[in-house]
């Protein structure tokens, strides 16, 4: 006998009732406003779509050349920007080139949108108690409900598509970057900004030339943990119709393709580690900087 069947009928019949008019509401709202919504999100798939066909359409040099020069500007390590053309060079060698660059191209642009809006927001919280203990708990749940729940709204006020996994990636990898630029605001040192204070500062200098410059290597920590839980979304959101290293690993695990999903799992596994080494290396950088420049 399981848990429901305990109550009355009366109470179980209004518990239907409800999950009824929770599910009829939703789908009358995604009728009629759905269209809407839609267009709301057209520049964005422009946007992406565009990006998209620029890293897949350029020539493979030109990419190899810009994604080195990203990373020796992020590691200033000739030994990872080695390892990354290497990597880069083996994904393409497997013929993984295209599939890998639509990965790049959406968590690139998850990336920028967890940064436009993620950092907005963990200030606003390093500002205000209040509006902190508002947020801690909606980011709590972003983090631990199932992806798949959330796919369930977006997909019917989307369809399948790229724009709803791109929402559904930046769901899932805002909060780090909420969460790390808030603490690294708060972190800062009350000396220096005691000193900003009798400088006569006001509080957008104050915010964006002492405060925003000390918490640098917290906010790249916070853009780190996005990047990394970005690219873990990559095969959920194959399933919601968004191209790229996702869909030859679902085709795999249905087809039993054991090569194919190693092959696959394996390039998202090494555009993770060069992600993390270089984003990681820019991040220590600025921590000697920043404790260099204070020491002086």
């Amino acid at each position: 006998m399981s848990f429901f069947t305990e109550f009355p009928t009366m109470e179980r019949q209004a518990l239907r009732d409800l999950k009824k008019g929770i599910d009829g509401s939703f789908r009358d709202f995604s009728r009629e406003y759905g269209e809407l919504i839609e267009n709301i999100f057209h520049p964005l798939l422009m946007f992406l779509k565009w990006f998209q066909d620029l890293l897949v359409e350029t020539p493979w040099p030109v990419v190899l050349v810009v994604i080195g020069a990203l990373a020796w500007i992020g590691s200033r390590n000739w030994w990872l920007v080695a390892g990354t053309i290497a990597a880069f060079l083996f994904i393409g060698y497997l013929d993984m080139w295209e599939d890998t660059m639509s990965t790049l191209a959406i968590v690139s642009v998850a990336t920028l949108i967890c940064i436009a809006v993620g950092i907005p927001f963990g200030i606003l919280m390093a500002r205000n108690d209040r509006v902190q203990s508002a947020i801690l708990p909606v980011l709590d749940i972003m983090q631990t409900i199932p992806s798949f729940v959330y796919l369930i709204p977006v997909v019917m006020l989307l369809g399948i598509g790229k724009v709803p996994g791109l929402i559904a990636v930046c769901v899932y990898a805002v909060p780090p970057i909420v969460r790390l630029t808030n603490l690294g605001i708060r972190l800062v040192d009350k000396d220096v900004l005691e000193a900003a204070d009798a400088f006569g500062s006001s509080y957008r200098e104050r915010l964006f030339n002492v405060q925003m410059p000390l918490a640098l290597p917290n906010i790249f920590a916070g853009v780190n943990q996005t990047i990394m839980m970005a690219l873990s979304m990559v095969v959920i959101a194959a399933m919601i119709g968004v191209p790229g290293l996702g869909v030859p690993v679902l085709r795999a695990i249905s087809n039993q393709y054991l090569a194919l999903g190693m092959m696959n799992g394996l390039a998202i596994v090494a555009i993770a580690i060069i992600f993390d080494r270089v984003s990681q290396s820019y991040g220590r950088r600025l921590q000697k900087h920043r404790e260099g420049g204070h020491g002086v």
